[in-house]
This record gives C-alpha cells, structure tokens and sequence, in this order.
C-alpha cells in the first residue's frame, strides 16, 4: 500500500551551494532557514524546570493557566478579544499542525484546500496527505465559484514578509462564510512587524464579532526562541477546536507538561518579545542595505523573519552568487512558481555572520 506522493524535502537540494558556501575561508552564513539562534529567555528555562518532576500525563487541551495566558497575551500583543480559554489547544509545533489539520478536519478525497500563491512548502504537504486537492490562489476572483473546504493565509508572509489588511482580510472571511470554507491564518510571524503592523484575522475588525470558521495557528519557535521546544497553539472558533482537541486525545498529540509552562512563561514576558525585535531588526538593519546595495532589490518583506530579495535573475543563479561569498540562501522556488526569481533571505544568524554577510556582499 503506498501513500500520497510527497514533494522532495526542500533544503535537501541545497547540499551543493551549502558545500560551496562552507569552503569560503571565513565559513559558511546560513541565512536559509528560520531557525533561531539567540538564547533561551531565563524566565522560560525556568518555568521549563519547574514542572519537570510531574510523573503523569499531561493534558491534550493544556492546563488551564495556559489556556488563560494565551487569551490574555493575544488580547494585550494583538488586540484580539473574544476568544475564550476553552477555545486553545496547544500544539507540538506549528508544523505539525499545518501537516494534519486537512485530515484532522476532514478536508481529504475530493474536496479542495486553497493555499497562496507563494507559501510555506507544508500547506501542500497537508493537503497531499489528506488526499485533498490543491489550488494556488491570492485572489477570491481566480477562485470563481470553487466552494473548497479548507483555505490557508499566511500574514506575514513566509517567504515574502507581505502583510495583509484589515479589509482584505475581512473580504476573505465573508466570502468563505458565504460557500462554508473553514479560513486557517498561520499567524506565526504576527509579532514581528516593522514596515507593516500585522492584524490577525481574530482581530474584531476582521471578523465582525463572530469567530465562526476561523482559526488561527500560532508558534513560539521565532517570538521565543522555541523551536527545540516544539511550542505553538491554535485557537478561534469553539467548535473546531473541539474537534480538532477529541481527535489529538485519541491520536496522542500532547504537548508535554514542561513545554506547556514554558510556553505560558513565554507569552507572559512582554520585554523577553520585545528583546528579540529589537535582535531581528538589528539584523535587518543590517542585512536589507547591504542587499540594496550588491544589486538586489527588496520586494514586500514588511514584516517577519525573511528578505524577500531577487537580482533579476533565476534563483538558482543568484544561489550560486551567493554561495561564492559564502552565503546560503533559499531559492524562491522552494515556495511556488512564481518565486522562480527571488530568494529568501533569514535574520536568523548571529549578529557575527550577519555582519559577516554584509562585508562579503560589498566585496
């Protein structure tokens, strides 16, 4: 028996410019993948530590103080009120949710999940594993009459770092309330705008005081530094996220017990978030003039973790220039055809190799 043929791993295509990148005498920058590099927030390893000699299991739905915090912080970071704690499910990761969640809601063999025009590789890879089928569309125009079951955002963009507004937004959520198509907003970049302040579709603005249909995913890997700790939760309408918690406490997806209080330390601590923009928009401070100035132009990239560069050229072309100087970056195309001409650009590298990165690019 074999299952849905799945895309080639990303990054696994990257072996040859990441060889060339490392033999430059000053060492590899990574700069193609979003994985952090800063410390671990004291008050997070902490409260990590504080829990770790509870011996039973945890709660799929989390603990109630978890719960609780995660209102609160979307309420004080982002505006988002009327969500109610029972309404949170933690989850291990993002990513893993973003896999499963066509199959966990039933959007499988002949239905259809919509995913943007350039987006982050696992929407595909969800909706394959689900049996759904898929369609690339930024426009509600280019859909017509299509009534899909599932349809994914992204705001900020990965790879672009494009921010959608409020009324785009709120255009979508009523189109899909008009045809019963459930809107997912992968909102995992929400706290770090600088061009753009980002809305999620949670905001009162969007949505018109009903969550009905809406949900939205949130991580901790980039705001806190947690990705070793496979740390997110999503949230929204009651409704599917009691379905979607029934499945996961038959399935087993329970976020452990000591992740689950670091994850309410992280979204207690305000000045720990605020610490870490402060280490990214360094960076890109750093990182977008000295793009400018080698000959890119920056397209988008209002917010998020990424520059969203091209040179004119394909992507692979430009991969290879940059390898030449030691620099790794991911092509364009990793995200959809239409980033045949830009690569992605992280400030997730320490302040050395970003620094490192400028030098080379002025050379």
């Amino acid at each position: 028996m074999s299952g849905p043929k799945l895309p080639d791993f990303p990054w696994d295509s990257l072996a040859g410019h990441a060889a060339t990148a490392r033999a430059h005498p000053g060492g590899i920058v990574d700069l193609s993948v979003g994985t952090p590099v800063d410390p671990v927030p004291d008050s997070i390893r902490v409260a990590l530590a504080s829990v770790s000699d509870i011996p039973g299991y945890p709660a799929t739905h989390g603990t109630p103080e978890l719960r609780e915090t995660v209102v609160e912080a979307l309420r004080r970071r982002h505006g988002v009120t009327g969500v109610e704690p029972d309404a949170v499910l933690p989850t291990i990761g993002s990513k893993e949710l973003v896999a499963w969640l066509p199959t966990l809601l039933g959007a499988g063999e002949g239905k259809t999940v919509v995913i943007p025009e350039l987006a982050y590789p696992t929407y595909e890879v969800g909706a394959l594993l689900a049996g759904a089928s898929i369609v690339r569309a930024d426009s509600l125009t280019a859909l017509g009459p299509a009534r899909p079951a599932l349809l994914w955002l992204n705001s900020p963009s990965n790879p672009t770092g494009k921010v959608l507004g409020v009324e785009h937004l709120r255009k979508v959520v009523e189109w899909a309330r008009e045809r019963g198509t459930v809107v997912v907003s992968d909102e995992c970049y929400l706290a770090l705008g600088w061009d753009a302040e980002p809305v999620s579709i949670l905001h009162p603005d969007v949505h018109g005081g009903s969550l009905d249909g809406l949900l939205a995913v949130h991580s901790l890997s980039k705001s806190a530094n947690l990705a070793g700790y496979r740390a997110g939760f999503v949230t929204g309408d009651p409704e599917l996220v009691r379905r979607l918690l029934e499945v996961r406490k038959h399935a087993g997806m329970i976020v452990p017990r000591p992740v689950q209080e670091a994850m309410r330390a992280a979204l207690a601590d305000d000045e720990a978030l605020s610490e870490q923009r402060r280490r990214y928009a360094a960076r890109r401070a750093v990182l977008r003039p000295a793009l400018e100035k080698a000959g890119f132009r920056i397209d988008d990239s209002e917010a998020g973790l990424y520059l969203w560069a091209t040179r004119g050229e394909s992507a692979q072309d430009t991969l290879s220039w940059l390898a030449e100087r030691g620099i790794l970056a991911a092509p364009g195309t990793f995200y959809g055809p239409r980033g045949h001409s830009h690569v992605r650009v992280a400030l997730t590298a320490t302040d050395e190799r970003v620094n490192a990165a400028a030098e080379r690019l002025a050379e």
